[in-house]
C-alpha cells in the first residue's frame, strides 16, 4: 500500500497543562506541561503511524518551535519532510480547569508566509503525492491565499490522486467553489459554512446539495459524541459513535478520524466502512491525553464493538444507520 502523504501549512507545538481554577488577574500555578507536535496534517500522520499505516508528514516549519516539532515526530517514528520557512512556528496551549472540568484552548496565529514560500510548499506537496489519496488538514497561515487547497486539488487531479480535506471557513468555501473529492468539517464548521445552526436532517440535505452541485464528491460531517454524517452521490448514512470507557482529551479526535478514514480507504474498504473506522478512531482518541493520537488496540476494540452492535440490531450495512 502506498504511503498516505499529509500536508500541514500551519503546524503548532501543542502544550497542555492544568490549573486548580481559572481566575482573572491571578498568578495561576500550572501543573506539568505536555508538549507534542500538532496541527491537522501532522496529527493525521501521527495517527496513521499509530494505527500501523505508512504516512509521510509534510509540514512548514521554522524557528526553535519548528525544530522541536521535528524532534517530536522523529521520536515518535513518524516519517516527515520539513518545508522550511523564515518565520517561527506557532505554539498552542490547552489548559484544564480542575475546579470545573472545563478545558480552554488558546490557538495562536501562525507565522506569515511569503508567496514564494507557499508556492514552494504547493510544489513540494504535488511532487510528494503518491497513491490514490492525499490528506490536507488545518488552517492556513497569514499570507497564504484562501484558495490554496483548491489549487492543490487541481494540481493533484492529473495524477489521479484525490484530496481528502479537513479545513473550515474561507479555505473550505474556496475548495468547494473549485470542486474537491472529499471534505470533512465538524458540525460547527459545517453550520458556519451554511450560515445557520442546523439539525442533522438539515445537515444531510445541505451536504446533499453540495454533492449534487458538483462541489464535493463526498461530504462527511463529524458530530462529536454522536458519530458522523456521510453523504455521497450514492450513500447517505448516520454512523453512531461507540461509547468510550474514559474520556481524557477531545483534542485531535477529528484528526484521528481523518487518519482512520484515509487508512481504511487506502486499504480498499468501502466508503461507509471507512467512515465507520474513522468514527472508531475518533472515539479512541478521546481516551488519550493531550493531543496523543488514537491507540491501535482501542480502535480495533471499538470498531469490533460497533460491528457487533450492528449485527445485533440486524443491520446489513456495517456500523451504519441510514438516515432515511
Amino acid at each position: 500500500m502506498d504511503r498516505i502523504v499529509t500536508l500541514t501549512l500551519n503546524p503548532a507545538l501543542d502544550a497542555s497543562t492544568e490549573v486548580p481554577a481559572l481566575m482573572p488577574d491571578a498568578k495561576l500555578r500550572c501543573g506539568p506541561v505536555r508538549r507534542e507536535a500538532g496541527g491537522g496534517g501532522v496529527n493525521v500522520a501521527r495517527a496513521i503511524a499509530a494505527l500501523g499505516g505508512a504516512a509521510l508528514a509534510l509540514h512548514a516549519v521554522g524557528g526553535p518551535t519548528g525544530a522541536i516539532i521535528q524532534a517530536c515526530l522523529e521520536q515518535e517514528g513518524v516519517p516527515q519532510r520539513p518545508l522550511f520557512i523564515s518565520g517561527t512556528t506557532r505554539e498552542n496551549l490547552a489548559v484544564l480547569d480542575r475546579s470545573s472540568g472545563e478545558r480552554f484552548r488558546f490557538v495562536l496565529p501562525g507565522p506569515p508566509m511569503s508567496r514564494s514560500e507557499w508556492r514552494r510548499c504547493l510544489d513540494a506537496a504535488v511532487a510528494a503525492a503518491e497513491g490514490p489519496y492525499f490528506v490536507a488538514s488545518g488552517s492556513l497561515p497569514p499570507g497564504v491565499p484562501a484558495d490554496f487547497y483548491s489549487r492543490l486539488a487541481s494540481a493533484l487531479e492529473p495524477s489521479g490522486t484525490r484530496l481528502l480535506l479537513d479545513c473550515c471557513g474561507a479555505p473550505l468555501r474556496a475548495a468547494l467553489a473549485g470542486g474537491v473529492h472529499l471534505v470533512k468539517p465538524n458540525y460547527r464548521e459545517f453550520d458556519e459554512l451554511m450560515a445557520r445552526e442546523q439539525t442533522d436532517a438539515e445537515r444531510e440535505r445541505s451536504a446533499a446539495r453540495l454533492v449534487a452541485d458538483g462541489r464535493a464528491e463526498v461530504v462527511i460531517v463529524t458530530l462529536g459524541s454522536r458519530g458522523a454524517l456521510l453523504v455521497s452521490g450514492t450513500e447517505r448514512a448516520l454512523i453512531p459513535a461507540p461509547p468510550v470507557s474514559r474520556a481524557e482529551s477531545p483534542v485531535g479526535a477529528g484528526d484521528s478520524f481523518m487518519a482512520g478514514l484515509a487508512l481504511a480507504l487506502a486499504s480498499g474498504r468501502e466508503l461507509a466502512d471507512a467512515c465507520a473506522f474513522g468514527v472508531a478512531a475518533a472515539a479512541a482518541a478521546i481516551m488519550t491525553p493531550g493531543t496523543e493520537p488514537c491507540r491501535r488496540d482501542d480502535v480495533e476494540r471499538l470498531a469490533g464493538e460497533m460491528g457487533r452492535r450492528d449485527a445485533s440490531a440486524g443491520r446489513t450495512t456495517s456500523t451504519m444507520e441510514v438516515l432515511r
